[in-house]
Order: C-alpha cells, then sequence, then structure tokens
C-alpha cells in the first residue's frame, strides 16, 4: 500500500485546489482534518506522519474545486460554537443567523419562562435547538416544507437531546400549528427568484433562498399571521435591502413596536415585531 506524509497530502490536496479555490491551502488543511477526525495542532506537529493513500480526501478536494460547499462535503457546519451535522437538502446555516438567536435572547427577558417557540422553515434545525439550550423550559414547534430538510434536523436534534421539547412538522408557513404561539421566529427565503447567486449557492436547496418575485413575499405572509394571531414576538432575518419594504407594508397596521437589527458588516439584517 502506497504512503504519504501530511505534509505531501497537504501539497497535493491544495493543487487540486488552487485552480478554482481562493484559499487553497486553508482549505486542504481543513478537507485533511474533516477526514482523519484531527484538529489543526495535529495537523501543525504531525507533517511527517505517513498515511496509506487516501482516495477519499482526494474526491473531497475534486467535489470542492467544483464549488461544492465544503460543509456539504464534510456533512459538518459550526454554529453559535457549537458543530451540527449538514449534507443537501437543508441552508448551511451563515454566522448573521447567530444575531437572530442573540435577538429573541433579548427579547424574553425571564430564561426560565413556560413559551411556545414556533419556527417557520427549520432546516438544519439550528435556530430551535441553540434556543431550546438558552429557554430551558420553552416547547417548541419547528415546521419546514421539504422533509428532506426535517430529516438532517431530526439528526441534530437527536444529537443535542432535545427531541422531547422540539416538535417537528411538515407544512407550509403556520399551516400544520394549532397551538397558541408566544413567540414566532424565522429565517425565511428572502432572495429575489430572479436575482443572481453565486455558483455554490446552486447546490443549496432553492426553496429555502428565493422568497418570490419581490422576495419579501414570505415575511409578508408571516407579519400577516402574527399580526392576525396576535403573537407576542416576531423576529426574522431578512435581506438587508427590505427595511423600507417591511416599514411600508406595516403602516396602517396597528402594533407596539418594529425594531430592526444591523449585521457585523452594518446591513440591515433583521426585525423583532411585538404585537
Amino acid at each position: 500500500m502506497r504512503t504519504i506524509t501530511v505534509k505531501e497530502l497537504l501539497f497535493e490536496l491544495t493543487q487540486i485546489l488552487s485552480p478554482k479555490i481562493q484559499r487553497a491551502s486553508r482549505e486542504a488543511q481543513l478537507l485533511l482534518m474533516a477526514h482523519l477526525d484531527k484538529d489543526e495542532l495535529w495537523l501543525i506537529t504531525n507533517q511527517g506522519t505517513k498515511l496509506e493513500y487516501p482516495l477519499k480526501v482526494f474526491e473531497w478536494a475534486k467535489r470542492r474545486a467544483k464549488n461544492e460547499p465544503l460543509e456539504y462535503i464534510t456533512n459538518s457546519v459550526s454554529f453559535y460554537s457549537e458543530t451540527f451535522f449538514i449534507k443537501e437538502g437543508a441552508l448551511i446555516p451563515r454566522p448573521e443567523t447567530e444575531l437572530l438567536i442573540d435577538e429573541v435572547i433579548k427579547n424574553v427577558k425571564d430564561m426560565s419562562s413556560e413559551i411556545t417557540f414556533v419556527e417557520v422553515g427549520i432546516g438544519s434545525g439550528i435556530i430551535s435547538i441553540m434556543l431550546a439550550l438558552h429557554f430551558l423550559n420553552a416547547k417548541f414547534i419547528a415546521v419546514d416544507i421539504s422533509q428532506a430538510a426535517l430529516d438532517i434536523a431530526k439528526i441534530n436534534i437527536e444529537k443535542f437531546g432535545l427531541s422531547e421539547r422540539i416538535e417537528l412538522r411538515l407544512g407550509s408557513l403556520l399551516e400544520p400549528v394549532d397551538e397558541k404561539i408566544d413567540y414566532l421566529v424565522s429565517n425565511p427565503p428572502y432572495i429575489a427568484n430572479n436575482a443572481d447567486l453565486e455558483s455554490n449557492l446552486s447546490y443549496e436547496p432553492q426553496n429555502a433562498l428565493f422568497g418570490g418575485e419581490i422576495g419579501d413575499e414570505i415575511i409578508q405572509m408571516l407579519l400577516d399571521e402574527a399580526l392576525k394571531q396576535k403573537i407576542r414576538f416576531f423576529s426574522c432575518e431578512m435581506g438587508y435591502d427590505q427595511k423600507d419594504k417591511i416599514h411600508n407594508y406595516l403602516k396602517s397596521e396597528k402594533y407596539e413596536s418594529l425594531d430592526f437589527y444591523k449585521d457585523l458588516s452594518d446591513f440591515d439584517r433583521g426585525f423583532t415585531l411585538k404585537v
């Protein structure tokens, strides 16, 4: 069996990635760490260690060179300092969505509250899971239109031991929810259907990206439900250019407050409606 040192392997992986991937050497490291289930310290201190020639990691590098997201290749994504399972079928969590978690925590003063959260569009489960880890007495109902996404969320929910507290339901928006909702939260699709996207986004579920001809149609439907059902809080991620549209959509409605928050790049990124 042919062997290869860690240093040589990293060089070969970098060569595969470099024509298409900007940070080729770093991504070679990330692929190898995931393949070997080792951390960066091991990688640094074992440059001369010989490995049996690993075909799988070369296949991973070829997939990444075609712009397939690294997270789908390694089936792993970091969010809010935790590691989650991910694969095609659920949107890859973005760092800015961590701000949505912070927004909800800011609005609920009593962490021990026995309230009912509903998340629309659970995807991989990261939002409901992180909120469940903060609000220990809360109940969660998580809805998604995609069975594939619910299956991925189920894996993550079981990993964190939250199966009894987060109930998964297949359906559109709030259609499968009859219970009284205290807090509605969502990171819905909010990109316009005709928007040009980066090629790597073609791997992600399109129904989790595109929100309609304008982009904010699903947000509007959720706003309607929040007002109709008099849901106390509704926190939602949105596109950077949708603040004025949301303001205008609600200008004839009665509600207590509408507060927007920005991301780390100072773009408008989400809001909380208090009814």
